[in-house]
Parts: structure tokens; sequence; C-alpha cells
């Protein structure tokens, strides 16, 4: 746990000073002054804060899960049957997939869980945990490597930034400029109706930003539920449809059985969650029986 949250400063601290150094660098001015609000200044402002943390983060996300699950990457020469095994069938898919090889790597948990990450389809990653290794049956790891290579395929960690960015400059941009008219319509009297209660702006801008961030969660999360149904299409190309719907029931047996609290990878991804409600908008992955049931319906 204390690994984690020194990433997540580390990170935000970079973040702080790059953005800060580029601004200072292109000499891009504050959007707020004494003659109103600079527009050009302020969406050079939210694009920089918006963007710019999203892919930086990108740009780390290899290293970042690499330290943050204490991932051991395999030599792909490695004399362990079992590892080794699992470097054959990821290189195999990733030729399926036509992309290059991506790292291979272990980390110690007994949850069922695999991820892909990396900036580039050139510089990813493949994780898989220990558990997922020894509870499932070899063609369902193939159905869960299958789905993670398609990620890498579809590009799906940067287009996911891409949004995420966007989404975050906008929140950021309406929300101070709503703000900054709620403001101008509210001017502090004490300032003889000249200019606006900068109190009143932050504090408006503040909550804006929380709620339109909800707003936007919705469309990031919506966006996450349909990559999943594409890696879920793609994963049965390449590992073919019973791997991948056995996968996909092998989690779900895991889950019905297991509590999912005590599982991060259920409890943090919803990978087998069944949301109901208003709950469902903000899930990033859809229901396990619903990627299951799409996936027999294909002919």
């Amino acid at each position: 746990m204390g690994k984690r949250v020194f990433l997540f400063l580390g990170v935000n601290i970079l973040v702080v000073i790059t953005i800060s150094l580029i601004m200072s660098a292109f000499g891009i001015r504050p959007y707020l002054t004494q003659y109103g609000l600079d527009y050009k200044s302020l969406a050079i402002f939210c694009l920089l804060w918006g963007m710019g943390g999203a892919f930086i983060s990108l740009g780390l996300s290899r290293i970042m899960a690499k330290f943050a699950m204490k991932v051991q990457v395999i030599d792909p020469q490695t004399r362990d049957p079992q590892l080794q095994s699992l470097v054959n069938t990821i290189s195999r898919l990733a030729r399926g997939a036509q992309i290059p090889m991506p790292q291979v790597g272990i980390y110690q948990s007994p949850e069922l869980n695999a991820f892909a990450t990396g900036p580039t389809k050139k510089r990813s990653l493949v994780a898989v945990s220990t558990g997922l290794l020894q509870k499932m049956k070899t063609e369902e790891v193939e159905g869960v490597l299958g789905h993670e290579i398609t990620h890498i395929a579809n590009g799906d960690m940067v287009t996911m930034t891409l949004l995420q960015g966007v989404v975050n400059a906008f929140v950021m941009f309406l929300s101070r400029v709503i703000a900054y008219a709620i403001a101008s319509a509210l001017r502090d009297s004490d300032r003889g109706g000249r200019g606006i209660s900068y109190g009143i702006y932050f504090l408006v801008s503040i909550v804006l930003e929380i709620v339109f961030m909800i707003f936007g969660s919705m469309v990031v999360a919506w966006f996450s539920r349909y990559r999943e149904y594409r890696a879920d299409a793609g994963g049965a190309r390449l590992a073919g449809r019973g791997s991948m719907i056995g996968a996909l029931q092998a989690l779900q047996r895991n889950y019905e059985i297991e509590d999912p609290r005590s599982q991060p990878a259920f409890q943090n991804l919803k990978i087998s969650s069944h949301p109901k409600g208003w709950k469902r908008l903000f899930a990033s992955h859809p229901p396990l029986g619903e990627r299951i049931a799409r996936l027999q319906s294909f002919s």
C-alpha cells in the first residue's frame, strides 16, 4: 500500500512540474486577469492539464504497473515449463493479432486477474497473476490472454487516455467558464460592482468540476464497457470462442464461490459485479453474464 501511495504522489508531482515548465517555456499567461477571463489562455491551460496529465501517466504506465503490482518480467529463454508455455502462448497470440511481442510478466496474487498496459504496441506489457495460472485450465488462460492481446492490438490504452484527457479538459474549461459567469453576476458589493468575487468563483468552479467529472466518468465508463466487448470478440478470434467463453465462465464461477470484497480484481475492476440501476452507468466492465451471452450469440 505504501508503495502505491508513493507512486501516486510521485507521478502527480512529475505531472505538475512538467506541465508548469511547459507553460512557463511557452509564456502561457494566467487565464483570469483583472480585465476578465482570457478564453484562449484558459483553453490552452485546460488542454495542457487535461491531456498532459493523462499522457504522462500513459507514458509511465508500464513502469507504474511493474512497481505497483510487483510484476516480474519473464525471461523469454526461461527454463520453467509453465512460464515458457505462457511466453509461447502470448507470442503465438501476438503474431495472430499482428502486433510486436509484448513483455510478459507474472505477479504473486491469489486473484484471477490479468492486464495489459503500455504506451504503445511496441512497449506493451501483459501480466498475469499466479492465481490465474493455478486455477484456470490451459484453454481458459489462453482466452484471457487473447482478450488482453486484443486490447493492445486495438490500441485501447491510448484511446482511453485520449478520451480521459478530452473529458478532463472539457470539465476544467466548462466549470471555469460557468463559474466566472456566475461570479460576474454576483459581483462583490465591496468592490462597487467592479470585478468578480474570487471566493465565489473558486468555490463554484470546484463544485462544478466535481459534478461535471461525475458525468464525464459515465462517458468514460460507457466506452470502457464497449471496448471490453470488442476485446472479448478479439479474444474469441485469436484463442477460439470456446476458450474465451470458458475463461469468462471460470471467472463467473470463481466470483460466485468467493467473496468479491476479498478480491481486489473483482472489487476494483468490477469484472464480475452485477451493478443495478444507476450504478451500471459507472461500471467499467459489463456483467460477466452479458459478456458470455453475447459471445454465445455469435454464429
